[in-house]
């Protein structure tokens, strides 16, 4: 079978409704395009009869594939099984909601071809209520800021990708909040296109403040993960020399006092110098067993090449 040009990726949760009209906005939109296409819906653990109605769309049009999953595992497990079965030249993914707009097809396939390796979508004008838009609009100021990467909607459903960036991807947990920035550290070509946002017409929104307290742990882990992992003493000594240094500077200063006055009597602030100088020690320990674990693993995975015609300066 040959590759289509474009693969399509649409995570659904309890979106029966939605689904027959997305599938025609879909196949309109690409045909009159000439865009060869499949489409993947991916079941998150509907509870609506969701999946029957991606198999009586896919018994209609063989272009439109569905997996089911169980249970509801996540938008994250949704995208890498769906990047896992992608086989067209581009990857678009997109809400199964309907508020995404398959119109924007087209120009985010230019984007891609004009050379951006992710193109990010940007809802300028949101139809979304309040305990939704303002979770977001704190969520992408933080991870601007802390991520290095200017977008106004990390959160976006609709975004286009090269095939070569999705299957680069290892997405859990919450991390499809995080794809451009783990595109961009991949040293991928991230764009942003403002895209048209439609009011929900079926179903509710499952997502609000509840989502941003696990998004920001994964940030933290993200950042982590990125910075420290072959440095962990940069981040753990850097903490307990803190702590170590307020440590000392208050029992420098009962040291002082007890030179001058005589007065030496243990005082509870006393002894949370020696509790930060404690906790001081112990982050800079940390730091340093995993600098030792990270030079064992080196050692390990460092190839053995055997040579031939090379001498001790170069080619002999």
């Amino acid at each position: 079978m040959n590759s289509p040009t474009l693969s399509i990726i649409i995570p659904a949760y309890n979106e029966v409704e939605s689904l027959p009209v997305l599938a025609k906005e879909i196949r309109d939109v690409c045909g009159r395009e000439g865009i060869e296409y499949e489409a993947i819906v991916i079941d998150d653990g509907s509870k609506d009869g969701t999946f029957a109605c991606v198999q009586a769309l896919s018994a209609q049009d063989p272009r439109i594939r569905g997996v089911q999953f169980r249970q509801n595992c996540g938008k994250a497990a949704a995208l890498s099984e769906g990047f896992a079965r992608a086989r067209g030249k581009y990857v678009i993914t997109m809400d199964a909601d309907l508020q995404d707009n398959p119109a924007e097809i087209p120009g985010i396939i230019k984007m891609l071809a004009d050379g951006a390796d992710l193109v990010s979508g940007w809802k300028k004008k949101r139809y979304d209520p309040l305990g939704k838009t303002l979770p977001s609009k704190l969520f992408n100021a933080i991870t601007g800021k802390v991520a290095g990467v200017k977008l106004h909607d990390f959160n976006c459903g609709l975004k286009g990708y090269k095939l070569e960036v999705v299957k680069s991807l290892d997405l859990y947990g919450e991390l499809h909040r995080y794809i451009p920035v783990l595109a961009h550290w991949n040293g991928f070509t991230v764009a942003e296109k403002i895209v048209e946002h439609r009011p929900r017409q079926f179903g509710v929104s499952k997502y609000g403040w509840a989502r941003l307290n696990n998004g920001m742990f994964d940030l933290i882990t993200l950042v982590f993960l990125h910075r420290y992992t072959s440095r962990p003493l940069h981040l753990f000594g850097f903490v307990g020399l803190l702590f170590s240094l307020i440590g000392f500077l208050i029992l420098a200063g009962f040291a002082v006092t007890w030179a001058l006055t005589g007065n030496g009597h243990v005082r509870p602030l006393m002894l949370a110098g020696v509790a930060f100088m404690i906790v001081g020690v112990q982050f800079i320990s940390i730091g340093l067993l995993g600098e030792m674990i990270n030079h064992r693993m080196a050692d390990r995975n460092h190839p053995v090449a055997r040579t031939s015609g090379l001498g001790a300066d170069g080619p002999a």
